[in-house]
């Protein structure tokens, strides 16, 4: 919607996606590792209940944090050297998202209760964005900030809807999930897992946000297409994290039971399932760009260029999937270090090289890069997980008791 509004706006939306997209990705990192915890106490209400309650001050601590971080997009703009004329399109659009975030932090502590489970079926459509951005018919366009009241609202809209199917749905239906005074103690165990794959997805998003300031500096249309291929990324990779999230509950019952059998099975089923359908969509969409390609901008060169990158989409995207499921049977292993580790060393080389791969290959030779890191973590997480001491039953994955 924004790439046919207007391309400044869409480059804006980019810079700050660029923040934000971290600080969604920290909130939701930070919060799935709830899910490990819940599984052992799904049949306590008692237990479960105290387990909730303890996420959601996890929520709203790291969504603060978040919040603060977003609302700063202008200040961070003006430091790496974005130019005004960028900036000055951002508006309130800032202060908009830093309040989706905070609804986001609550709602994804109710998506990791009901993924963990079993119920995760729930799913909100909003149709604001066209409404609001486009202004089709006599409606007014109001462009990013439009985009911005779509996408709180939207969030509030989906906080609301999980709270209450866990109360509909779940054991803890009849009981209070306000939060009362915080355990700290039970906060802490669960920001144990937690926090360091908040860690991991922040330093992913973060490069990513080191990428996008450089293609800025590049130019606006390299900055618009760079935003659309990580809109595309990020659509395709939601695949990957549907399926990596549900082996998670699969995962903990087998380590419970110390069936390391069943561990690994999981962990290839979901990769296998990840890969074909992430690599089927993104193939799909390369065959297809004749008429997937004109939906995000009406700039023929912009199109072009687009449709130049899509092989590089594909690339990005499978080799994402492939290192995230094997992620994702860690977090079910509560083993979420080795992953952080993984990415700091090869995203922080890719983030080395932004600069002077930007400078000298242009946007192809840093999405080829990005590929290379992912593929790289892909294995060094495969080694993690796979490793003859990853199932020795050690208390290290042991069920642990809150």
């Amino acid at each position: 919607m924004l790439g046919n509004h207007a391309i400044a706006a869409l480059a804006a939306f980019a810079i700050a996606m660029a923040v934000f997209s971290p600080a969604t990705a920290t909130v939701a990192g930070a919060l799935r590792g709830v899910m490990p915890f819940i599984t052992p106490s799904k049949e306590d209400p008692y237990r479960l209940l105290s387990v909730v309650r303890s996420g959601t001050w996890l929520a709203i601590t790291v969504g603060t944090i978040a919040a603060a971080a977003v609302a700063s997009v202008p200040l961070i703009g003006q430091v790496v050297g974005v130019p005004r004329t960028t900036l000055h399109q951002l508006g309130v659009f800032p202060l908009l998202l830093a309040g989706s975030v905070l609804a986001i932090a609550v709602s994804s502590s109710a998506t990791s209760v009901l993924v963990a489970l079993g119920h995760s079926k729930s799913v909100m459509r909003a149709a604001l964005s066209v409404l609001l951005v486009g202004g089709p018919g006599p409606l007014p366009s109001h462009g990013l900030t439009g985009a911005g009241i779509a996408m709180l609202t939207s969030s509030v809209i989906s906080a609301c809807a999980n709270q209450a199917a866990i109360r509909r749905s779940t054991v803890l239906n009849g009981h209070s999930l306000y939060p009362g005074r915080p355990n700290v103690k039970q906060v802490w165990s669960l920001g144990t897992v937690g926090i360091p794959l908040a860690g991991t997805v922040l330093v992913k998003f973060a490069v990513l946000g080191v990428l996008t300031f450089a293609v800025a500096r590049i130019g606006t249309d390299s900055t618009a297409v760079h935003s659309i291929g990580i809109s595309l990324v990020n659509l395709i990779f939601t695949a990957a994290v549907a399926v990596g999230q549900a082996t998670i509950p699969l995962i903990s019952d087998y380590a419970t039971t110390q069936d390391s059998a069943g561990i690994r099975r999981s962990v290839r089923a979901g990769t296998w399932l990840a890969l074909s359908v992430v690599g089927f969509i993104a193939a799909s969409m390369i065959v297809l760009s004749s008429w997937v390609v004109p939906l995000f901008t009406q700039y023929v060169d912009v199109r072009q260029q687009i449709t130049d990158l899509l092989p590089l989409v594909l690339a990005v995207v499978v080799t994402d999937a492939l290192q995230a499921v094997v992620g994702f049977g860690l977090i079910g292993l509560k083993r979420t270090v080795p992953s952080f580790v993984s990415i700091s060393v090869c995203y922080g080389a890719l983030a080395a090289v932004t600069a002077p791969v930007a400078t000298s290959g242009g946007l192809a030779a840093l999405w080829m890069a990005l590929a290379l890191a992912n593929l790289l973590q892909a294995a060094s997480k495969a080694y993690y997980f796979y490793r003859p001491s990853a199932f020795n039953g050690t208390r290290e994955y042991a069920p642990t008791t809150i």
